[in-house]
C-alpha cells in the first residue's frame, strides 16, 4: 500500500495482473547465499499470514538508473538499506506481527534523488539457521518512481548475491537467543524520513562479518534507565534508552536532540 492505494501482487500460477510488485515463480525460500534469486526472490504465494515468526525484517532500495525499472536486471543493482527491525519491545521478533497477519509498514526516505527504484523487502526465517544453508530467506521486490528535486545518493551499498555469507545474522541459533542478534549487510543509510522504531528497542554496535560487510549487534530488550518523549506534531514519539549507557553527553539522530546521562 502506498499513499492509501493498495497494489495487488500476482498469485503463483494464476493469471497475471498489472502490478508494481515483481512476479516470481516459486514459494520456496532462498538458502544459497550466492544465488541470484537473493535480489528479488523466486516468488511468494499469496497467503493469509506468514508461517514463520523467528527472524528480523529488512528493507533495501536500489536505483534502476536512467533507463528505468521496466527492464532492469536486479542482479546488477546496488542496494542500500533503509530499515531493519529485530526484537519488539515485548521481546518477540518483528516477524511475529506477520505471523499474526499484520502488514509490515515503513517510511520511505524523503531525500533520495528522483528516479526509478526497486524496493527489496526481506524476511529471513531463522528457525533452522543453526546450520550453514539452514536460513530461509524470502525476498520480494516492488518498483516505484520517486519525484521531486532531492539529490541524496547512498554511500553504503551492497549487492545480491554478495551481501551475505556465513555472517552471524545468517548462521545463528535462535533457540534460545541469548541476549543479542547481529544484523548482516550494510548499516541502515542515514536518511531523512526514517522512524525511531529500531532505536526504541535495539542497542547496536558494529562487528566484523565473514562476508566482509559490517554487521550490527542487536541486544535483546532490557530494563531502561530513561524514557524520553519527543513531540513532533502530529506524532508523539517515545524512546526508551538502554540502561547500560555510560554517563556522558549524547546526540540522538535523526532529530539531533542532545542529552546528558
Amino acid at each position: 500500500m502506498s499513499m492509501g492505494k493498495a497494489y495487488q501482487g500476482n498469485a503463483l500460477n494464476s493469471k497475471s495482473v498489472q502490478s508494481p510488485i515483481r512476479m516470481i515463480n516459486s514459494v520456496s525460500p532462498v538458502q544459497n547465499m550466492s544465488s541470484s534469486d537473493l535480489s528479488c526472490g523466486q516468488s511468494a504465494q499469496k497467503a493469509a499470514k506468514s508461517p514463520h515468526e523467528a527472524g528480523p525484517l529488512m528493507t533495501y532500495m536500489a536505483s534502476c538508473g536512467s533507463a528505468g525499472c521496466a527492464n532492469f536486471d536486479s542482479s546488477f543493482a546496488r542496494w542500500f538499506e533503509i530499515e531493519e527491525s529485530g526484537f519488539r519491545s515485548d521481546g518477540t521478533w518483528a516477524m511475529k506481527s506477520l505471523f499474526g497477519g499484520l502488514p509490515a509498514n515503513l517510511v520511505l526516505p524523503s531525500n533520495i534523488a528522483p528516479g526509478g527504484y526497486l524496493i527489496h523487502h526481506e524476511i529471513p526465517a531463522l528457525q533452522k539457521a543453526q546450520t550453514e544453508g539452514g536460513a530461509d530467506l524470502y525476498p520480494s521486490c516492488a518498483q516505484l518512481r520517486v519525484g521531486g528535486s532531492q539529490f541524496w545518493e547512498p554511500q553504503l551499498t551492497t549487492s545480491f548475491p554478495g551481501a551475505y555469507s556465513t555472517d552471524s545474522g545468517i548462521l545463528v541459533n535462535v533457540y534460545p537467543l541469548t541476549g543479542q542478534y547481529e544484523f548482516t549487510g550494510p548499516a541502515v543509510s542515514n536518511l531523512e524520513g526514517m522512524t525511531l522504531a529500531a532505536l526504541a528497542t535495539n542497542e547496536t554496535a558494529a562487528v566484523d562479518s565473514p562476508s566482509g560487510r559490517v554487521s550490527r549487534v542487536m541486544h535483546a530488550p532490557q530494563e531502561s534507565a530513561v524514557l524520553l518523549t519527543f513531540l513532533h506534531p502530529p506524532l508523539l514519539t517515545f524512546l526508551r534508552l538502554p540502561s547500560s549507557l555510560l554517563p556522558r553527553h549524547y546526540l540522538l539522530s535523526p532529530y539531533s536532540h542532545s542529552l546528558r546521562i
